[in-house]
């Protein structure tokens, strides 16, 4: 386990355990998974498909109920919340960036980046000012007004990571964020993406088949064998 400050840390995360019914038998999807990140860090976890990858993400976000341990975002435990309570945390604290962009297509870039901050109570002019920043941050400034259809792919990802930014969180979770780009693409959404992570304090934990993109991450992690193991 990383011997950080436990002041500094984004995600703390200690014990964790997934298991699921199939029949009659209890299958272990992962057991004891403990991961510890820094603000400002940037960490990969890779493995094989159907190894719980995204399960594991789905846990560290509150999305997804654990059978055991605790998760802890910014000091904060999220195991004990009641669904209420987790959501407004997970709207306060935590982004959420998917291999396709689920940005709403009636609206504009602009519109669907303010979305989380008028869900959080904030006034439309400040929410607009707020989300504007960060749509220029992912070099947006001229797609403001664009709805997804008149977006790129690579435009639309950049559009869902500014949203996923929009409340300065303490944590961003990434599900293969440029799984569905061509390679270009990808490299100049990753590109972005690893300027605001080295720029911010805000903590990365993507899930990725991409190995050139984990090895760009800090640290890197592999599930495998229902473990999380660090890479040298």
């Amino acid at each position: 386990m990383s011997n950080f400050n436990a002041n500094n840390l984004a995600l703390d995360a200690q014990g964790l355990r997934k298991t699921y019914e199939s029949g009659p038998q209890q299958v272990t999807v992962w057991q004891d998974v403990n991961l510890q990140v820094a603000a400002g860090e940037s960490i990969a976890i890779v493995g094989a498909s159907g190894s719980g990858k995204t399960t594991l993400l789905n846990v560290l976000g509150g999305l997804d109920e654990m059978d055991d341990g605790q998760v802890a975002i910014a000091g904060q435990s999220i195991t004990d919340l009641s669904e209420k309570e987790r959501t407004r945390l997970r709207n306060e604290q935590i982004g959420f960036v998917y291999q396709f962009h689920h940005l709403l297509p009636e609206f504009s870039a602009l519109e669907n980046v303010m979305m989380p901050l008028l869900l959080g109570g904030m006034k439309r002019k400040l929410a607009a000012q707020q989300a504007e920043s960060s749509l220029v941050q992912m070099g947006l400034s001229h797609r403001l007004s664009h709805k997804p259809a008149e977006l790129s792919g690579g435009e639309r990802q950049r559009t869902a990571i500014a949203r996923a930014l929009v409340n300065k969180p303490r944590l961003v979770l990434m599900d293969e964020p440029t799984g569905n780009l061509d390679q270009q693409t990808a490299q100049q959404v990753e590109n972005a993406m690893l300027d605001l992570a080295n720029a911010s304090d805000t903590a990365f934990v993507m899930v990725t088949h991409d190995v050139e993109l984990a090895k760009r991450m800090k640290r890197r992690y592999l599930l495998t064998d229902q473990t999380l193991q660090l890479m040298v």
